[in-house]
């Protein structure tokens, strides 16, 4: 799953790569099944080809590029579905579905590892909210809270662990498990701890470690784990990786070197801690 920090990242180099260029030629050659609302692929093409880029946004982890038009494509980063940027000549690599050709300045290629559906849509941008309902949880990077009204909000989640609350998309936007291990380990808080169980310091330090965490990774252009992990749009890793702390760092030292890295299982994910969180 692609964690919030790697959607800023992509949603930053491509507004600075594509906003101002017009498309020229669209190729979508995935299955249709990728595709919402369209029924052939020149009907996508149709959408976007003589028209500008006016910029790119985000919404939690789903990329908003608008158009010219006074529409917005929806990419739903969060499928699995890789974006980047190419050079018209470039060998297509295994997995593209998509690729958009611009008048001048190359080209945007979208791909996919496995299986997915409904990874891109088009809508009338004075639809949005309607067809994408803002999230209601808070987006650290995009929009931050006041650290008291993320507390009243916390303790408003009676007798939920915190590890399950930080990957609720209601509560808190984009967390994976790769940042809710740092995050966790951050605030010195365990994973069974309970939202309504925690003082005022810990929510403090909970808000904090959320709100430095993810412009750190941000910093560092985000997280790269295991074979086939995040890239870039320009086909890089991640740089955050050699600050992990804990995540995937078990029966070694905290980088912090305070202790030894365990690990456990957690709603069905592995979860990497220090004992002294507690």
């Amino acid at each position: 799953m692609l964690e919030l920090p790697e959607s800023e990242v992509i949603r930053r180099d491509l507004d600075k790569e594509i906003a101002g260029r017009k498309v020229k030629d669209v190729d979508a050659s995935g299955p249709m099944v990728l595709f919402d609302g369209f029924s052939t692929r020149k009907a996508v093409a149709a959408r976007f080809v003589g028209h500008k880029i006016t910029g790119v946004r985000r919404q939690g982890t789903n990329l908003l590029v608008g158009l010219d038009s006074e529409e917005t494509v929806i990419i739903d980063l969060s499928k699995g579905v890789s974006v980047r940027r190419h050079a018209n000549k470039e060998a297509l690599e295994d997995g593209t579905v998509m690729v958009i050709t611009f008048t001048q300045g190359g080209q945007v290629r979208l791909s996919i590892g496995g299986d997915a559906e409904n990874i891109l849509s088009v809508v009338t941008t004075d639809m949005l909210a309607e067809e994408l309902p803002k999230p209601t949880g808070f987006d650290p990077i995009d929009e931050p809270i006041p650290w008291t009204q993320f507390g009243q909000t916390l303790r408003a989640r009676t007798g939920q662990k915190l590890y399950d609350l930080l990957r609720d998309p209601s509560f808190v936007v984009g967390l994976g498990p790769v940042y809710v291990d740092e995050i966790l380990h951050s605030a010195l808080l365990r994973y069974d701890r309970v939202a309504d169980g925690i003082t005022i310091q810990e929510i403090r330090r909970l808000y904090r470690a959320i709100v430095e965490t993810m412009h750190g990774a941000v910093k560092y252009r985000g997280t790269s784990v295991g074979e086939g992990g995040f890239v870039d749009v320009f086909g890089n890793p991640g740089g955050y990786g050699s600050y992990l702390e804990v995540h995937g760092r078990a029966g070694q030292r905290s980088r912090n070197g305070r202790g030894e890295v365990q690990k456990t299982k957690v709603s069905g994910n592995i979860h990497y801690f220090c004992d002294y969180q507690v």
